[in-house]
């Protein structure tokens, strides 16, 4: 009896139960092996889900109160970044899946179709690219339903209008990876990222180039009509964007009367079909690039072998391999080969770029603002904030799997000249040194932006190198601790108990740190202002210049408790590995 091919229903059948199977041992280890860790990610999910709610909760009501009708272009521009944003995750995440996973070298090799290997990616790479998206955007829109008491409706197509929606920039980015890749076979991979790294840096300083100095009073109507106005590109019938958005406001709008609220949610219903539509057809649309291109970019890129005549070696790797003692030269060495992975490693310096771009982008339009004293000051704590989470994100995403990447080399590492102490102090060094030099950047320009005093500069400073070092040696330390030799995956490895773990720790240090440094600065500021400040005795005395004073020894105490402390714990644990 001769075997007959699968047809691409069957295919689809087959990767379907692939997920499905994957999915399904995925949930069961977690459920009896890592129940502390799915339990406390629950929690912390949920409490971070609670914050969201209730600051956009209130953040609506204030709006409503300042009876500024701007909620047309607030939801199209926060939906408009996240759909760039999107894009651009997707199409990194789709490189990573379809070319450089041992799992797409194997699907190859079977009787599959290209489309079959990539619908099965595309589902993995969309769930990835789209749960912040979701974490953020559904708290957000129940907020909202609930200050504009909207209909019963707008919650039940709150989760058709997402899901739909999200389709659409993911397979936008796919497509452009495929594109990319099989369109260009002569480039190199690091000259093919740097192109996309520019066409991001472009979009960004285009819509950075729309907005215009703001000298309204901040908080007030005018002000925030003159800021959004700026922002009238978003409105363009053409984006799905503005779809979304058009939906949304038409499902929650309450008319006087049953027939009117029935008329607005029909409007709505045709926007999600319009998305529906668009969806679908952009996923045909990239099933039928990868059935054309897949292969053959992967073919080219395999194909590709970088030539080795006249290479010169980067600048920065001669400087550090023949600068310094013949002490400190392994530790050098191995600096110079976690900086060559990181520059060849697009998933990483692309985000770094991307995240800390936008954070760039952002802290230089704060100078279109008027924030008083005080006001300056709070933001500027949220930014030393958001800087040390973004950083922490890194370093549990990126530098805490480094230690347990190496264990299919480590017998190479255990027959060179150097003590496993070297391998752990210069995976310390190249977080700390490359986390520092872009946060405290970041943390001058915003203060610089904001007109704050130099002394609060020089503090928010001190936090930020306080940051970075406490960061990096629980990262580092953990991950010297508590290694996974078996794990070839830095994201399942990152999302194990120990990556959880120090993703907690270091949450709890950037809330200590910044709480710290909050609080003395605020009252410290606010009596400069009001010349006495009101209020009990701990708050005169917080305002201090003692106080200020202790603040600053705290920082630097749990600093260095925090950066130092794991490093040893994670250096003996090192020492008496067996691998």
């Amino acid at each position: 009896m001769q075997n007959q091919l699968l047809d691409i229903p069957q295919e689809n059948q087959l990767t379907r139960r692939l997920r499905g199977t994957i999915a399904w041992n995925l949930v069961t280890t977690i459920f009896q092996q890592s129940r502390f860790r799915f339990g406390l990610v629950l929690v912390l999910s949920t409490i971070f889900w609670a914050a969201v709610f209730c600051l956009f909760y209130d953040a609506f009501n204030f709006i409503d109160s300042m009876h500024a009708e701007v909620m047309s272009l607030l939801f199209n521009t926060f939906f408009s970044a996240l759909m760039v944003m999107m894009i651009f995750s997707t199409g990194i995440l789709m490189y990573g899946g379809l070319y450089r996973s041992g799992e797409s070298s194997f699907l190859l090799t079977c009787p599959l179709r290209a489309e079959a290997i990539h619908a099965h990616k595309f589902t993995e790479a969309l769930w990835f690219s789209s749960w912040g998206f979701i974490l953020l955007g559904s708290p957000m829109l129940i907020a909202y339903g609930i200050v504009r008491d909207a209909p019963w409706s707008f919650f039940i197509m709150l989760i058709p209008f997402i899901v739909t929606f999200v389709i659409i920039p993911a397979s936008i980015g796919s497509i452009l990876c495929m594109l990319l890749v099989a369109g260009l076979p002569r480039l190199r991979l690091h000259t093919l990222s740097i192109s996309l790294a520019l066409v991001a840096m472009g979009i960004l300083w285009f819509s950075w180039s729309t907005f215009g100095s703001v000298q309204s009073q901040a908080l007030t109507p005018a002000w925030f009509e003159e800021t959004l106005s700026r922002l009238a590109m978003t409105e363009q019938i053409f984006l799905p964007s503005w779809w979304l958005s058009s939906g949304l406001l038409d499902a929650a709008l309450r008319g006087e009367s049953r027939e009117l609220t029935h008329k607005s949610t029909l409007e709505a219903l045709k926007f999600l079909g319009l998305i529906l539509a668009n969806a679908l057809f952009l996923s045909l649309v990239a099933s039928w690039v990868a059935r054309w291109t897949y292969r053959k970019g992967y073919s080219n890129l395999q194909a590709e072998v970088p030539t080795r005549r006249h290479r010169k070696i980067f600048w920065l790797d001669e400087l550090l391999s023949r600068t310094g003692s013949q002490v400190g030269n392994p530790i050098r060495l191995l600096l110079v080969k976690d900086l060559q992975i990181f520059r060849r490693d697009v998933s990483q310096w692309s985000q770094f770029v991307i995240f800390f771009g936008l954070l760039a982008l952002y802290f230089y339009n704060l100078r279109s603002f008027n924030y008083s004293h005080v006001y300056a000051s709070l933001i500027g704590h949220l930014n030393l904030a958001v800087v040390g989470l973004i950083l922490s994100t890194f370093t549990t995403r990126f530098v805490f799997p480094s230690i347990s990447l190496e264990g299919r080399r480590f017998w190479i590492l255990g027959l060179l000249p150097i003590h496993r102490d070297q391998i752990v102090w210069s995976k310390f060094l190249f977080s700390f040194v490359g986390g520092l030099i872009p946060c405290l950047g970041l943390i001058l320009l915003s203060d610089s932006m904001l007109g704050l005093p130099w002394g609060a500069v020089f503090v928010h400073l001190t936090c930020c190198l306080a940051l970075c070092g406490g960061l990096s040696g629980i990262a580092v330390g953990m991950g010297a601790s508590m290694p996974n030799f078996r794990e070839s995956s830095p994201a399942k490895i990152a999302a194990g108990f120990g990556g959880t773990l120090s993703l907690v720790l270091s949450a709890m240090f950037i809330i200590l740190i910044v709480i710290t440094v909050g609080f003395t600065n605020h009252f410290n500021l606010l009596q400069q202002t009001i010349g006495q400040l009101s209020g009990n005795t701990t708050s005169r005395l917080l305002g201090s210049y003692g106080g200020q004073v202790a603040s600053l020894l705290i920082i630097i105490a749990g600093g260095l408790l925090a950066t130092f402390l794991p490093l040893v714990l994670g250096i003996r644990a090192f020492r008496q590995l067996e691998p």
